[in-house]
């Protein structure tokens, strides 16, 4: 008979809500891990400034590159005033480094990856079997996942915004509302894409400055940016975590991977499908069409708007630009889908063509001012039949 007793053999059901509690070499860990909250900020804060710049240094913006894109901003500003009749106040344009703009994206973004955050942290209810006893094993790596949680979500929430960092031109790539009293851009990135694509470069930066402030001025249209965020915060507040996917995780994972046990589970912890549960809640499914269609909007907006301002200060090569980034957008990154998949943007090109087709359509019958004035109204965005059909938008406002 198993002697009960021996520490060396322990019952899982007795882990309870700690499966190290046997462990005392792991007690200090299971503690630290235990107290952080929704989210490990400061794992997320490393994570991204190491992936932003693949773990090296970067120089500061040279003072020549602030001076000039700062002459090159008072054009943009001008003309973005003049189109859109808004007097809208601008931020400061603030040229910044890769791994600034990470860490300032990491806490523009705040509100949003704790909503996330504590969505995928909820308890879930313990399986039983079927005499109605719980599992003990799958209990224990249900409070082992939980426990976990911070730390890997952390990781994840901060190698992806790291990564972003790494391509973004400024902060209206993704279409999210933000708060800083600052527009950031990135020169390196910026005049890199346009020795890559033979841009001018006063062209191209000249492009993103339009890009920034059209994104800013739509934003601070307070029914637009209020709905909006409304949208995505219950998005990332509608994830269910999914009890069982760190055990199938663990239990399929192949240690003997080229040799290298840590690495394959560096691999995994790193699977946004464990970090998500690989599931689409109901509640998802529900609102994933009037998001996508809001988004479509707000993308086809901008984008319609920049044509119209960037054709006034560049003139031909405009287009040019405008096909290069537009083709860089939709050639989405697996780090981009995991960024769209949790914020549930989808700037799909089939999303994207819809948004140009229904603004162009606004902008025939009203004209841009028109647009902006709808824009303007109670509950402007439009739900997914108000954007295939952009009449009964019009209609609905009674412009």
């Amino acid at each position: 008979m198993a002697d009960d007793s021996n520490p060396s053999n322990p019952d899982p059901s007795e882990f309870g809500s700690n499966p190290f509690a046997n462990l005392p070499m792991f007690g200090d860990l299971a503690k630290a891990l235990a107290g952080q909250g929704p989210l490990n900020w400061d794992a997320a804060r490393q994570f991204a400034g190491l992936a932003s710049n693949s773990g090296g240094s970067e120089p500061n913006v040279d003072p020549a590159v602030r001076i000039a894109l700062a002459d090159l901003a008072r054009i943009i500003e001008m003309h973005v005033r003049d189109l859109t009749a808004l007097e809208t106040p601008f931020p400061e344009i603030t040229p910044v480094t890769k791994g600034v703009w990470a860490q300032r994206t990491l806490e523009a973004y705040r509100p949003l990856f704790t909503e996330l955050a504590t969505s995928l942290g909820r308890r879930p209810g313990t399986d039983l079997d079927a005499e109605g006893h719980a599992d003990p094993m799958m209990a224990m790596m249900a409070n082992l996942s939980q426990m976990m949680a911070p730390a890997m979500m952390g990781m994840a929430v901060g190698s992806m915004v790291g990564r972003m960092a790494g391509r973004t031109f400024g902060q209206y790539d993704l279409p999210i509302p933000r708060s800083d009293n600052a527009l950031l851009v990135v020169p390196a990135t910026i005049d890199l894409f346009a020795t890559e694509w033979s841009l001018p470069v006063d062209e191209m930066r000249l492009w993103v400055l339009a890009q920034e402030m059209i994104g800013h001025t739509l934003f601070s249209i307070v029914a637009l940016r209020d709905q909006f965020t409304a949208m995505v915060r219950q998005h990332v507040g509608a994830f269910r975590p999914d009890p069982s996917a760190v055990a199938d995780k663990l239990s399929s994972l192949d240690m003997d991977d080229a040799g290298d046990p840590m690495a394959a589970m560096q691999r995994l912890l790193s699977d946004p499908a464990l970090l998500l549960g690989a599931v689409q809640s109901p509640e998802q499914a529900a609102l994933a069409p009037q998001l996508g269609a809001a988004v479509a909007a707000v993308v086809g907006s901008v984008d319609y708007l920049v044509d119209a301002v960037a054709a006034r200060v560049i003139g031909g090569d405009a287009l040019r630009i405008a096909e290069a980034v537009r083709r860089r957008r939709v050639e989405a990154s697996p780090d981009d889908l995991f960024v769209e998949r949790l914020l549930g943007l989808q700037l799909t090109q089939d999303q994207v063509q819809r948004g140009k087709v229904f603004t162009a359509g606004v902008a025939d019958r009203v004209g841009e001012a028109g647009l902006i004035e709808l824009l303007s109204k109670p509950q402007p965005l439009p739900t997914p039949a108000e954007l295939d059909a952009p009449g009964l938008w019009i209609a609905r406002h009674d412009l």
